[in-house]
């Protein structure tokens, strides 16, 4: 899944819905139909079992906010739950457009249902870094993994990819900043570098929740393949998760420029350069800027260039002609030729 994407010059792109649907199916599968026609290699939800997740207290905790769906948190999050019947739909609705479908399970209940269904790979969020019990359990899973390590420091992250490698046959690190939205000055990418020289079998990534597109390009040039961001059809919708995420149109560019980084390093081939359209136009050609007579050598201060609808000698060359000799008469002005020209 993530192996050959640096050979392949491609990038996993990972459209985090979260719980930006609403609680609601028409719109789970709106998203589904958007975001991969913009490029998604994958759309990933949520799945919680929210009464064995939360104890008593708090799941009947008050939830006083101005993103609240209901007056205790755990009615909240019931509301913003995908119905463990609705999971087949998406992942049909997955598999007939061509990307992968993908949940974080936060519980043991969610891990078993969201393999009962045919996930195609598996998340861990930064609230498990370090859950080597929970890790063990999604390791005997065989699937893929992302592992996203917010919040974590580098022992945690090494215990739990030692624990996930056991099973999964594939396990991405995500760096990420557990801040919601988090600032550009606090994203971090240079620990991409980190992660990489720690991690050299492991394929590393980028999930963050910084409201712009410029991480992504950014991040890959340091090294990640593997990019998880949240989207939503709405900015302006009610819930935690939509103000920071990217509309379809943000998320689009955010796709675009990425792929297009591994096209921007290579450089030019060196027999092309020179040969552009607009020095055949508009090139200077070396002519006399004083007259040479014959036997006298050519200097910065008997050189200059002009443009001529017929190019000779092109100015950038000049290295190579000066400390040459003419072998006769130049007038001032004129067209400079290797044959007027010798050692």
């Amino acid at each position: 899944m993530f192996e050959n994407l640096e050979e392949k010059r491609q990038s996993y792109v990972i459209a985090e819905v979260g719980n930006n649907h609403q609680g609601d199916l028409d719109i789970a599968r709106k998203y589904i139909e958007k975001f991969a026609a913009l490029g998604a290699s994958a759309i990933k939800f949520q799945t919680r079992n929210n009464r064995y997740l939360f104890s008593e207290s708090g799941y009947s905790a008050p939830y006083n906010s101005e993103h609240s769906f209901a007056k205790t948190y755990g009615e909240h999050r019931e509301l913003l739950e995908l119905k463990p019947e609705w999971l087949p739909i998406l992942k049909e609705d997955c598999d007939r457009v061509g990307v992968d479908f993908m949940s974080t399970p936060f519980d043991e209940p969610s891990l078993d249902l969201l393999c009962s269904i045919g996930v195609s790979l598996l998340k861990v969020a930064s609230f498990d870094l370090g859950n080597l019990p929970f890790l063990s359990r999604i390791a005997s899973k065989g699937l893929p993994v992302v592992l996203s390590c917010g919040g974590g420091q580098l022992e945690q992250i090494r215990a739990s990819y030692e624990v996930l490698r056991r099973g999964a046959p594939e396990v991405a690190i995500l760096h990420c900043v557990s801040e919601y939205p988090c600032e550009y000055n606090i994203l971090g990418l240079n620990n991409i570098d980190v992660l990489a020289k720690e991690f050299p079998d492991c394929t590393i990534g980028l999930s963050d929740h910084f409201t712009g597109i410029l991480s992504g390009p950014v991040a890959y040039m340091k090294g990640a393949r593997v990019f998880e961001k949240h989207v939503t059809l709405n900015r302006a919708w009610k819930g935690t998760d939509h103000g920071f995420a990217l509309e379809p149109e943000g998320f689009r560019k955010f796709v675009r420029d990425i792929s297009r980084v591994p096209h921007m390093l290579n450089p030019k081939p060196a027999d092309e350069l020179g040969t552009e359209m607009v020095f055949k136009k508009l090139g200077k050609s070396i002519v006399a800027y004083k007259d040479i007579p014959a036997g006298e050598k050519l200097t910065l201060d008997n050189l200059t260039g002009k443009i001529f609808d017929n190019q000779g000698i092109p100015v950038r060359q000049s290295v190579e002609v000066i400390g040459k000799s003419a072998v006769q008469d130049i007038a001032a002005g004129q067209l400079i030729q290797f044959s007027q020209l010798s050692d």
